[in-house]
């Protein structure tokens, strides 16, 4: 079985089959022996009717009580051995299934990874969620058919063999059967691949429409949007059906005719082997044998239909892993070493400057810009961005990620103990996680839980509130203790009081390093160093809070949470937001402006 720290190796990606190929190749002698096992399995299942015809024949035909004895105990022998044999099979075979599952699984975690933050550029969250949970599943399963389809060619060949010393009349109609299988067949499996494609290809559309109705239902409620993205889900669910339900017509007949093939030949073959008989041609224990055969060959001719069904969904399966390992990140060919200390970060789309061992805040009308500037700042996007004397994106993306950070407020939070979900798995202490917790203003979070850093936290903090997810994500950055960090509307979801300590607090923790954050809120901005504040995306003015205030009528009606606001340091805090509309926890009233 696979290493679960091991390397899955290099997965082949020029196509659907060279892909299942490829998990084959991986654990040869584990295939190889289920095709054996597969094999002598269903020969000994034919050497049951060969045993008994001889103890009619030799045994009850001739009266040799002695024959018939020694016949009846080789085939109970053959037939204990046969079921050693099947249970090693199935062992056999489920290792193989097993290991492409894990196999798959970690070269499709790795390349999404790899990919990182061009991911969601480059893939839908929905066809990720279908490629885990439904393909990596199919394409296991597809392979279980080796050891069985291998083993249903070999067996009937043998029994071609075993009809052609019978009568070859009878061993040409068993071998004309599986040209007429794969006649019938192959049509039904080239349109079962185009079905399957093309309901996988909507189910990621649903899958991807599910995940945002659970995150943000509430919010589209509240905006009146609710109805409108129910008829948009119901109108790609009856799709998704109506394109399930053509999947499910073509699978119909495949199977139909795995289990109504064998019945036609079994009807054919036992029909010409009694015609024999009737004339003597055969004996009486041919005529059972030759039954035999046929009732063996039911189970054999199924497994090669069943195995044309499970290839034909491990294919579109697999081409939906290839798709994705196709995908590549942005591209990293930066060579220039980064500054040796604390720089100057530019960006001349927008006029940004950002002063090292500042708080530097940026306001703007419209998120998405101060968003734009801090996801070129971060390397994020494309930019012209300037770090120091060298373009930042000439400088190589790890040594860019070690030391500038972005934090934004709707970061992934995986599931785990809190003291896990802040501390990243860095093996930070217990002091330095506590220290970060408070910068962050979450000592009530902690305390709240019943085992305090200990008590287990459900993925993306969905047992959490807004503000609560909202501080654990910035004791997570604080924690961090990057060089600059950029952190993109780290209060939006707080109340005023848990804002302003926040503020404070954000303030004294990254004392003397490089911070941006952007933000809209008045006691955040107090406390920066320079406020920048940007106009359709670029810097329109700057200075400190209060002078901006005073001076700039659109700055001032943008960060006012009061109509009736004049100045002073009494302004309020706080969004008014918890963040995708849960119920308010300690330190998350939401309007509490005051």
């Amino acid at each position: 079985m696979i290493d679960v720290y091991g390397d899955p190796g290099t997965p082949d990606c020029r196509g659907g089959w060279w892909y299942l190929w490829w998990l084959v190749r991986r654990q040869p002698g584990r295939a190889l022996a289920g095709a054996v096992l597969a094999s002598v399995w269903m020969v000994l299942l034919a050497a049951a009717p060969y045993l008994l015809s001889k103890a009619v024949d030799e045994g009850l035909e001739a009266g040799d009580p002695a024959a018939l004895a020694g016949w009846t105990a080789a085939l109970v022998a053959v037939g204990a051995a046969n079921a050693w044999v099947s249970v090693m099979r199935h062992r056999t075979m489920t290792r193989l299934r097993m290991d492409a599952n894990f196999r798959t699984v970690k070269v499709v975690v790795g390349q999404v990874v790899r990919l990182g933050a061009a991911l969601p550029r480059r893939a839908g969250a929905g066809e990720v969620v279908t490629v885990g949970v439904g393909d990596v599943q199919t394409i296991a399963g597809s392979l279980t058919v080796i050891g069985p389809g291998v083993g249903s060619v070999v067996v009937y060949v043998v029994v071609a063999g075993l009809l052609l010393a019978v009568s070859p009349l009878l061993a040409a109609v068993v071998l004309l059967g599986m040209p007429v299988v794969a006649v019938l067949v192959g049509p039904l499996m080239a349109r079962l691949q185009g079905a399957e494609g093309e309901y996988r290809e909507r189910q990621g559309v649903l899958t991807a429409r599910i995940g945002d109705l659970a995150g943000g239902l509430r919010v589209l409620n509240g905006l009146g949007g609710k109805d409108l993205f129910a008829d948009a889900f119901r109108h790609d669910s009856r799709r998704l059906r109506d394109q399930g339900y053509r999947v499910g017509a073509v699978t119909s007949w495949m199977q139909a005719l795995g289990t109504g093939l064998p019945t036609v030949f079994l009807a054919v073959v036992t029909w010409l082997a009694a015609r024999l008989a009737a004339r003597g041609d055969l004996t009486v224990g041919e005529l059972v044998s030759v039954y035999g055969y046929v009732a063996v060959l039911v189970g054999p001719v199924a497994f090669l239909v069943d195995m044309g069904y499970q290839l034909s969904r491990g294919v579109v399966a697999a081409r939906r892993v290839v798709r994705l390992l196709r995908l590549e990140p942005d591209p990293d060919t930066g060579t220039t070493p980064a500054p040796a200390g604390p720089a100057v970060l530019y960006d001349p789309a927008s006029g940004v400057r950002v002063v090292p061992g500042r708080l530097t805040a940026l306001v703007g009308a419209r998120p998405a810009d101060t968003a734009a500037v801090v996801d070129r700042l971060g390397r994020y996007a494309p930019s012209d961005v300037t770090w120091g004397a060298v373009r930042l994106d000439a400088v190589p993306l790890a040594r860019v990620r070690e030391r500038i950070l972005v934090a934004d407020h709707e970061a992934d939070l995986f599931a785990g103990p809190l003291r896990e979900v802040v501390g990243g798995g860095r093996g930070h202490t217990d002091a330095a996680v506590g220290r970060a917790v408070r910068a962050a203003a979450a000592e009530d979070v902690v305390r709240g839980l019943p085992e305090g850093l200990d008590s287990p936290v459900a993925a993306q903090g969905r047992s959490l509130s807004g503000g609560q997810r909202q501080r654990v994500r910035l004791a997570r950055a604080l924690l961090f203790d990057a060089e600059v960090l950029l952190a993109v509307e780290p209060t939006s979801a707080l109340d005023a009081h848990t804002e302003a300590a926040v503020a404070e607090r954000l303030r004294a923790a990254r004392d003397g390093r490089t911070t941006v954050v952007t933000s809209t809120s008045p006691l955040l901005l107090d406390h920066a160093d320079t406020v920048l504040y940007l106009v359709d995306g670029k810097v329109a003015a700057s200075g400190r809070h209060r002078v901006l205030r005073e001076t700039e009528p659109g700055y001032r009606a943008l960060v006012a949470r009061d109509a009736g606001e004049t100045g002073g340091s009494g302004e309020t805090g706080g969004s008014g937001e918890t963040g995708e509309g849960e119920a308010a926890g300690p330190g998350d009233v939401e309007g509490a402006a005051t």
